[in-house]
């Protein structure tokens, strides 16, 4: 069998692992599929497909019209209509899913963590906390915030929104990750006193939960779904165990071939 791969990307994580397959294992035809949110994001190496798929019956379709036969979900922790999506297909196809989830950060003992289930608690935090937040958020989870007059929000995204509906706000366009220095520098120089942040995990954006650290400013942390946990499917937290995933999965099948082959059973 000829595998072909399909990785669920958008991250750091799945940038890595599309250019490690194409060094150690350039045979594999690979695609990788990207939301279409970055204007201008990094591509990967192979084909690259931009777009939702439509659902699960859409993602369904695309693996069975390109002949996927390994899926690798390397979405944002916080991806969960993807991740629940991934799952379901899975289980119509009966492709091999495998989740790549980068480890989630683990509040230290001089962190001053607020842990809230959603963006919306986080928001209620705002209401009574903080007059200079750090929302270092998605643009999608901004408008929570609308209605808080008080606050006087920082905002860093990687692409400037056509609008933003917060009342009071200074707007940072910028592409992670980010040093200690530079988030130390934009911290103080802002004068934060709170932080709204996910519990993305990694190592890209976390340089601003060390200088809450070092400075004694509370992080509103929101947890993750339990979706990013992809229950039902085998997870790992390192490209190199996809890599290793991969190189089992097509040895077993080439063994099921040639058992196939002596008996003069079809694979």
């Amino acid at each position: 069998m000829r595998h072909r791969l399909l990785i669920l990307g958008g991250t750091g994580e799945a940038l890595a692992l599309a250019r490690a397959v194409a060094v150690t294992m350039p045979n594999l035809k690979m695609t990788t599929s990207l939301a279409g949110r970055t204007r201008d994001p990094v591509l990967p190496p192979g084909e690259v497909r931009v777009g939702g798929f439509g659902g699960i019956a859409g993602l369904v379709r695309y693996i069975e019209e390109n002949d996927i036969t390994l899926l690798v979900n390397a979405t944002h922790p916080f991806a969960a209509a993807m991740s629940a999506h991934a799952i379901e297909a899975q289980r119509e196809t009966e492709v091999p899913l495998l989740r790549l989830l980068r480890p989630a950060w683990v509040k230290q003992p001089k962190d001053s963590w607020i842990p809230v289930p959603d963006v919306k608690a986080a928001a209620e935090i705002c209401r009574w906390l903080g007059k200079s937040i750090f929302l270092s958020l998605g643009a999608k989870d901004l408008a929570t915030f609308a209605g808080l007059a008080h606050p006087h929000f920082l905002v860093r995204l990687v692409d400037a929104p056509e609008t933003l509906s917060l009342a009071r706000y200074d707007l940072v366009t910028a592409r992670g990750p980010f040093t200690l220095a530079d988030e130390r520098a934009l911290i103080e120089q802002r004068g934060i006193d709170l932080i709204v942040t996910k519990n993305s995990g990694g190592d890209a954006t976390y340089a601003k939960i060390e200088v809450a650290r070092e400075l004694g400013i509370p992080v509103v942390m929101i947890r993750r779904p339990e979706i990013a946990l992809d229950p039902g499917s085998e997870a790992v937290e390192t490209v190199e165990a996809v890599l290793d995933w991969i190189a089992d999965q097509t040895a077993r099948n080439l063994r099921t071939g040639e058992r196939n082959a002596t008996t003069g059973e079809k694979a």
